[in-house]
């Protein structure tokens, strides 16, 4: 942030007015053009009653040797607005990306945030946290992440409860080929009437890293926070059921894998689901 802060500042600001609610979802896409450092700070405003969907799309060209992104992102959720915010990440194999993104929910408001990683890149850190500041905010996390040799992803995402009747989900689903994972999660209560649960499933194909780290946090009575965990491998029943309905090992196993990766994300637009599924597709055809 500080990094950001004493540079020019470059990137968008995007306003959702009081009532009005986009049709279709507004796009933006973030580009590394050779080796260099690219530091863009991102505002998004969605006023009371507003709803509108976001998807950034961040890649680097294939001239680029070695590289670093630095995003600050500032999200505010009005008054029963909603935000849908999907990011895509393609970056190359030598570019270091250091997202950092905070939101504010207010009263009735409703922020849903999407993470799509299945490109090998050489390191990201992220861990956007989310404050529900108003009675009934609702926050939800998805995260999809795949690390090939090389690759050092430790992602995540907190969500600090702070008014009655508020709730938030985490859910990451993560892949390992070879790369380290270190994959965060932690809802933290301050106010009673109050629910949090985070879900975090790894599946290690190839020796790599997978460390899973769910935090829950409660600092008053009347909370309810849950947490699940758990790191495996692709059972090989599955792969000989697959098998005898003539799938190859190959096919089974590349079945079995985008079934773990899938998440059907509740409320997100038709649009935005084939942009993921389109992600997974990809890293399937490329032998992830």
């Amino acid at each position: 942030t500080k990094y950001v802060a004493e540079r020019p500042q470059r990137g968008y600001v995007i306003i959702a007015h009081k009532g009005a609610k986009a049709t279709f979802p507004l796009q933006s896409c973030m580009f590394l053009q050779g080796d260099t450092i690219q530091a863009v700070h991102n505002i998004v405003i969605a006023e009371e009653g507003s709803e509108i969907h976001l998807i950034a799309g961040c890649a680097s060209s294939m001239d680029t040797k070695v590289g670093a992104h630095y995003g600050v992102n500032e999200i505010y959720v009005g008054k029963n607005a909603k935000v849908t915010s999907t990011m895509i990440h393609t970056w190359g194999e030598e570019v270091e990306v250091f997202p950092r993104t905070c939101t504010v929910v207010e009263e009735g408001g409703t922020f849903l945030s999407n993470y799509v990683c299945m490109k090998p890149t050489k390191m990201v850190q992220m861990y956007p946290t989310a404050y529900l500041k108003g009675e009934g905010a609702v926050a939800r996390f998805s995260g999809v992440v795949v690390a090939g040799t090389g690759s050092y992803v430790d992602t995540g995402s907190r969500a600090v409860l702070q008014a009655p009747n508020t709730s938030a989900e985490l859910v990451t689903r993560a892949i390992t080929n070879g790369g380290t994972i270190i994959s965060r999660g932690a809802v933290v209560a301050e106010c009673p009437k109050t629910k949090g649960h985070i879900e975090c499933r790894g599946l290690i194909l190839k020796d790599g890293v997978m460390h899973a780290i769910p935090e829950i946090e409660g600092h008053v009575v009347d909370v309810e926070l849950s947490h699940e965990a758990a790191v495996g491998k692709i059972a090989r029943d599955e792969i000989e059921y697959l098998m005898a309905r003539g799938l190859s090992e190959e096919e089974a196993t590349a079945t079995i894998i985008r079934g773990f990766l899938d998440i059907k994300i509740e409320g997100l637009p038709p649009a935005l689901q084939k942009q993921i599924d389109a992600a997974i597709d990809s890293a399937d055809n490329e032998g992830y």
